[in-house]
């Protein structure tokens, strides 16, 4: 099975599933291309301007029983809560439309964090109505000042991280000769995943200053139960698309008149 699975002319044959017309089946396969290269690049984008502009306490544990340190926060940046969905459809796009392709719409999502940064700086140079004496304030500029250090650690972050989930998705798919669906879908996420959060919070951190840090506790065990936090909860959202992954592969399989997923490469 070769990178480029799409060409009109290649179709599978199901039993009890009639042939398509080239015309018909170029339509569906380009249709859901699109749809899944427009979730993942919208959510990136929603992701970007909501980022760190509010994170949510998931719980608190008080690790050392000292009131003056106060307890230790597990919390996730709302930004994080649509993230792990583009793993999923980069995963979609890797299995039916190749590396090729998975590529290309990451690097047109780099494009739009440049263009989400650009929008948010040339709304902050032009005139406003603001006062005087505040010419910078306002819920624009906060949320500009937020979304600058969200988009700059996202950047970094998730270009490392979605190549990484790309080139490792491929590595199993070519070690398994195409079989086990769920190791290639879950070893390139998690992978991935640790190397976005890694990132974004230590950019956060250090760049941009918006990690509710606690002054009166050490700063890196702060930072790594952020990481640790943050990673969970994406791992677990990862494992938990196993099924919708599995579920979806067979379906569009049959509906794009491809190979089934564990249909052995062609050597």
């Amino acid at each position: 099975m070769s990178e480029h699975r799409t060409i009109p002319s290649v179709q599978h044959e199901y039993a009890g599933l009639p042939r398509l017309g080239e015309l018909t089946l170029y339509r569906r396969r380009e249709g859901f291309f699109l749809l899944f290269a427009g979730l993942f690049l919208g959510t990136l984008a929603m992701l970007n301007i909501l980022g760190i502009t509010r994170f949510i306490k998931l719980f608190e544990i008080d690790f050392d029983g000292d009131p003056a340190t106060g307890a230790t926060a597990f919390a996730v940046a709302v930004g994080v809560l649509p993230y792990p969905i583009t793993f999923l459809c980069t995963d979609f796009i890797s299995e039916f439309y190749g590396r090729r392709r998975a590529n290309l719409v990451v690097w047109i999502g780099l494009l739009l964090n440049l263009w989400v940064v650009f929008v948010l700086w040339l709304g902050g140079v032009l005139p406003g109505f603001e006062p005087a004496d505040t010419p910078r304030s306002g819920v624009f500029f906060e949320v500009q000042r937020l979304a600058f250090g969200a988009v700059t650690a996202s950047m970094i972050a998730y270009l490392a991280a979605q190549l990484v989930d790309v080139h490792v998705f491929h590595f199993w798919k070519r070690v398994t000769n195409n079989r086990h669906l769920w190791l290639r879908n879950n070893g390139s996420t998690l992978v991935s995943q640790l190397v976005d959060t890694t990132a974004v919070i230590l950019i956060t951190h250090f760049y941009a200053r918006a990690l509710p840090i606690n002054d009166q506790q050490g700063l890196w065990p702060q930072l790594l139960v952020f990481i640790a936090t943050g990673y969970l909860f994406k791992a677990l959202v990862a494992l938990a698309d196993t099924v919708p992954f599995y579920v979806g592969s067979y379906w569009l399989a049959r509906h794009l008149r491809l190979p089934p997923p564990h249909v052995p490469m062609a050597r």
